[in-house]
């Protein structure tokens, strides 16, 4: 082989892997995606992303497949993501709970903020405190005097360790000064099953799973944790009302494995926002009683990064350990 022959060949071999990445990214989607999450079915995340999914495959011209990967609170679906080939065919719904995860675990095999590509968050989670109707509190002020008055009888159930309900319990401990037995479940959809048959009294979870009961009157709401009251609740009053600075609450978001192509990532937060502009698609998000919330895909890397720092300062403060 003549030298000049050897350089364009080596030439050739070189571009050859922008060039295939580039058909990739263009022809991208090609066969259905998988998308991963981390908590079970009928839970909130998991409502939200079902109904993610159907708008994106619309969008995107692909099925998109919601896949359960169950345990350590989003931390096993987060590492079957970051395990995954980074081509855009494998994404999964992060949420808070992985940027709490990073500070609860303390063996965590990957470090979630850097090791994922950020593609777009999709809603808020306002979370809600909620009761059966059996128990005789019907406000935030009646729970907290019952709790002091029954030191260490009362059970609160949260969805996962980790999760931002998980840590809004522990911050409603200390904020209101009460002692509780705090009760961590594998998922959302088993607390509300209890909550309703009244094995438990209290919970805290997200508002998807449950305002369809407290609309029907089959559970009483006590308060929600945003900063202020929601259009969806609006007669349930801010937790905050009740006791002064108390705020804590979710979102999700889809992520993609990190060195994911960004003509994929682009074309990924580009359909995302192109839902999340949809009337139709707010409205059916507002059913749940979680607003839709928009970032580009740098600025969600940067919410991620304060999203760690923020609720791992809390994690230390409280000495929180993954149940």
């Amino acid at each position: 082989m003549s030298r000049r022959s050897f350089v364009r060949l080596t030439v050739g071999a070189a571009v050859l892997p922008s060039a295939v990445r580039f058909v990739r990214a263009d022809t991208y989607p090609s066969k259905p995606i998988r998308l991963l999450v981390g908590f079970p079915a009928g839970g909130q995340v998991d409502i939200i992303a079902r109904i993610t999914a159907q708008w994106l495959a619309d969008k995107l011209g692909q099925s998109v497949v919601v896949e359960n990967k169950v345990g350590a609170g989003g931390n096993l679906g987060a590492q079957a993501l970051i395990n995954a080939p980074p081509d855009g065919y494998t994404l999964f719904v992060g949420t808070a709970a992985n940027t709490v995860n990073t500070t609860l675990f303390a063996n965590l095999p990957y470090d979630f903020a850097r090791d994922i590509a950020p593609v777009g968050p999709i809603n808020r989670i306002p979370l809600v405190l909620e009761t059966n109707p059996a128990f005789a509190a019907r406000t935030v002020a009646a729970l907290v005097a019952y709790a002091k008055a029954n030191p260490g009888k009362l059970s609160v159930g949260s969805p996962s360790a980790g999760t931002p309900p998980f840590l809004a319990v522990e911050l409603l401990k200390m904020t209101a000064g009460i002692d509780i037995v705090h009760v961590p479940y594998v998922g959302e959809s088993q607390m509300v099953t209890d909550l309703l048959g009244a094995q438990l009294s209290v919970a805290l979870g997200g508002i998807s799973s449950g305002i369809g009961h407290i609309k029907a009157g089959k559970l009483n709401a006590l308060g929600v944790t945003t900063a202020a009251r929601i259009p969806e609740l609006p007669d349930v009053p801010a937790i905050g009302e009740t006791i002064s600075g108390f705020e804590a609450a979710g979102w999700s978001g889809i992520v993609a494995p990190k060195g994911t192509p960004k003509e994929i990532i682009q074309k990924l937060a580009a359909a995302i926002a192109a839902i999340e502009a949809d009337a139709t698609f707010k409205a059916r998000l507002s059913d749940f009683g979680s607003p839709p919330f928009a970032l580009p895909p740098d600025e969600f890397g940067k919410f991620i990064v304060a999203e760690t720092e923020k609720w791992g300062q809390v994690v230390r403060f409280a000495g929180l350990k993954p149940q």
